[in-house]
């Protein structure tokens, strides 16, 4: 015992408790600190460091979860030890931002009965409403979208699709009004691209075709006319049944698209609502893209719900057709500009280049008093948006442009001309992986690289050295 206390009296003995103690009071600290954390909300205590924040809760997300006034429940119908983690982690901060939002966990495989009861599929969420009676699914394979890497011939995860498909079915199933739009065909149109008619769906808007030429009106449950891109001209009865429809309440969004064609009848109609379409193409020396003059990086100007989730202004038109704002053919109608070139825009055509500021975006409203199905007179408000190019919601060019908000803008201007709907569409977020490759060297790439480092190792082989000589 003698000597067992000798030892413990020594200096080096008394050192060691002293560093036994600091570190047990210091994982003691450390210990309850995660105690602590752990208690925190889930959206407080994790951050997101992915390459590509897939976790990251837009502010239309937020703003929506935060003005919900009725429960949602989140009903995940997986196994949850083997469902992915990336959906588990994004669920859990999803709920995380609202009291209103419930999740509860069923394993099909313990309870068949639910997959009936929900009308769904294993490894799917049932998101449902009980105050509206209201619910929709969605699977997992909708969060994570399959495709291609470039990278890879394989089929994995491309796409994070958890913000977009959560919100979507959160505002599905909390409102009970539901919206229509038409897109029209037989004039050499552009069919709506899988992404736009995707993130029409997720602002409650369903689209479906429509030839004027075999029909002598606009369906009465159509929210909203959409003209893509026509190349020929409408008829002169095409061009009455547009203008009644305008004339009485309607909402109309047109992209314009290049042609050789003849435009007169819709342009006639274009310059009667103030929207004067100029003969050629518009090219921009001052804003354009790497020096092509003809695509045109727009200054925009806008506020409302036309602004709504547009931060950088990053929006690109090729091949545009542009317009001057002229005088309307009616008083009552109040025309608007929000996308021009700059001063130095030019019109061009095979004879002539002619220099100014080019309207590439406008909306023309008008209020008129019309009947309703009960007979009685009301007021409704037509609104016409029409953009100088459809390159502007073309699939290669949003989807070679990840930083554009082409498509921001245009469900924006499609929101707009709907009561009640905002637009709550969130594009899905890349799942590629980021490389750090250098396509073409310079002198700093290789000073970087290749020089400072085996500088470094040079240096420290003399100084190791020298003191091995010493």
């Amino acid at each position: 015992m003698e000597k067992i206390k000798k030892i413990f009296q020594t200096t080096h003995s008394q050192k060691g408790s002293y560093s036994v103690a600091m570190t047990v009071i210091v994982l003691g600290i450390i210990f309850i600190f995660n105690l602590i954390i752990s208690q925190l909300p889930q959206n407080i205590r994790q951050f997101d460091i992915s390459d590509t924040n897939i976790y990251d809760i837009s502010s239309k997300s937020k703003k929506l979860i935060k003005n919900l006034d009725d429960e949602v429940i989140f009903y995940v119908i997986a196994e949850k030890s083997s469902a992915d983690d990336r959906i588990k982690t994004f669920i859990n901060k999803y709920a995380s931002l609202s009291g209103k939002i419930k999740v509860q966990w069923i394993d099909p495989v313990l309870h068949p009965s639910a997959l009936t009861k929900y009308n769904t599929e294993e490894n799917s969420i049932v998101i449902s409403c009980k105050s509206t009676d209201r619910q929709t699914a969605v699977s997992f394979d909708d969060i994570l979208v399959s495709g291609s890497s470039y990278y890879s011939t394989s089929t994995s995860a491309s796409q994070f699709d958890g913000d977009g498909q959560f919100t979507s079915a959160v505002n599905y199933v909390t409102n009970s009004k539901e919206y229509k739009a038409y897109y029209t065909s037989g004039h050499g149109e552009t069919a709506l691209s899988s992404s736009v008619t995707s993130l029409l769906e997720k602002s409650r808007i369903s689209s479906a075709e429509l030839n004027l030429l075999t029909t002598s009106s606009i369906p009465k449950d159509c929210d909203l006319l959409i003209l893509n891109g026509p190349t020929s001209d409408l008829t002169s009865d095409e061009t009455n049944v547009l203008s009644k429809y305008l004339k009485n309440g309607g909402k109309v969004v047109t992209l314009l698209a290049y042609t050789d064609k003849k435009m007169t009848n819709l342009y006639n109609l274009l310059e009667d609502y103030g929207m004067k379409v100029s003969n050629g193409y518009i090219a921009d020396t001052q804003q354009c893209y790497q020096g092509n003059y003809y695509y045109l990086i727009p200054n925009l100007s806008v506020s409302g719900d036309l602004a709504s989730g547009i931060s950088s202004n990053s929006v690109l038109i090729i091949n545009s057709k542009g317009m001057t704002q002229t005088d309307p053919v009616r008083d009552t109608i109040t025309t608007t500009s929000f996308m021009t070139t700059s001063e130095n825009g030019y019109a061009v055509t095979d004879k002539k280049q002619t220099q100014g500021t080019y309207v590439l975006g406008a909306y023309a409203t008008e209020t008129v008093t019309i009947k309703n199905e009960n007979g009685k007179k009301e007021k409704k408000e037509s609104r016409w948006t029409v953009f100088g190019g459809n390159m502007l919601i073309d699939e290669q060019v949003t989807s070679s442009f990840s930083s554009l908000e082409n498509l921001t803008l245009f469900t924006n201007a499609v929101t707009e001309n709907l009561d009640d709907a905002d637009n709550i569409s969130i594009s899905p977020k890349s799942l590629e992986v980021s490389y750090n490759t250098i396509a073409h060297p310079g002198i700093f790439s290789l000073l970087i690289i290749f020089v400072i480092p085996l500088a470094i190792v040079i240096g420290g082989f003399i100084v190791w050295f020298g003191r091995r000589r010493r």
